[in-house]
């Protein structure tokens, strides 16, 4: 996987960042952030499309793969996305890149929304795969999203319990939640899955995985509710799955107009996992609105 990129570890806001990144050294930085419960191995498909234009930055959120996993506290802080939006734009900076684009999926659009809210001067323009707004969901979930969602409700219960059941077998939970959310046979690429796998069985990912959607139900709405009616300024593309959740239970297009100026959007014939399901598809669409911006 990602022939061509080095491997490097770089010093975000308080953790340590494992990144890949290749492709055009003189081109436009573009950060590729992965969902849960994966790592940067997910972009595997995508990010050499994107290389010939752009440094290619693809990065492990801290907590999950192999980024450092710091101590979490009471209001779960560390693992806000405000934390998590942090790191990126001190590892772009580094990269060279004080400003970029932003391509994301899952958790990490989440992380992407907060860093477009609180680092507007840095982001270019962001690309989301699969999400709507989190308050927004938390605030209209019904009987149909809670029993597709249901890990949003699990991983959220007081440490240790997620924890502890997870952890007597990372393995099964893993292909159990990531299947249910397949659209068909499983779109993993068998060395993606070995690293997803191998990763997710350190205990310190599963806590911090849980800490992530813990902060999410949490201290990431404080975050939003402090926004007020401030609204995300760089242009946005929202893109989800025809045969996935957020399709069945929301509107992804009006949810992201009420938080951003700028949006347009649209479904793609896929389920959750975009990127490795439909990867010619998303990279096309990533280079025709990044280029446009």
């Amino acid at each position: 996987m990602f022939e061509g990129f080095r491997e490097d570890i770089i010093a975000g806001d308080g953790a340590d960042i494992f990144v890949r990144h290749g492709g055009n050294a003189d081109g436009p930085g573009l950060l590729l952030l992965h969902g849960y419960p994966q790592t940067s191995a997910m972009w595997h498909k995508v990010a050499p499309q994107l290389a010939d234009k752009y440094h290619v930055v693809c990065a492990d959120l801290r907590g999950y793969g192999r980024s450092s996993k710091p101590e979490t506290d009471a209001q779960h802080s560390p693992y806000s996305k405000r934390a998590m939006a942090a790191d990126m734009v001190k590892v772009m900076a580094q990269l060279g890149h004080s400003q970029f684009y932003v391509g994301a999926h899952d958790r990490g659009a989440r992380v992407a929304h907060r860093m477009g809210m609180d680092h507007a001067g840095a982001v270019k323009a962001i690309a989301m795969l699969d999400i709507a707004p989190t308050r927004e969901m938390y605030r209209d979930t019904d009987d149909a999203f809670a029993r597709a969602y249901w890990h949003w409700f699990y991983l959220i219960q007081p440490a240790p319990f997620p924890e502890t059941m997870i952890g007597g077998d990372p393995d099964a939970y893993w292909k159990f939640k990531c299947k249910a959310q397949s659209a068909g046979a499983s779109p993993f690429a068998p060395e993606a899955l070995d690293e997803y796998l191998t990763l997710f069985r350190n205990p310190a990912v599963i806590h911090a995985s849980c800490e992530d959607y813990r902060a999410g139900a949490s201290i990431d709405i404080a975050h939003d509710d402090a926004d007020g009616d401030r609204k995300l300024s760089m242009p946005l593309l929202a893109i989800w799955g025809g045969r996935g959740v957020i399709e069945r239970c929301f509107d992804a297009l009006a949810l992201w107009r009420a938080r951003a100026e700028n949006v347009n959007g649209f479904a793609l014939p896929a389920g959750h996992y975009l990127a490795e399901e439909i990867p010619d598809q998303v990279a096309t669409q990533f280079l025709d609105f990044f280029d446009k911006h």
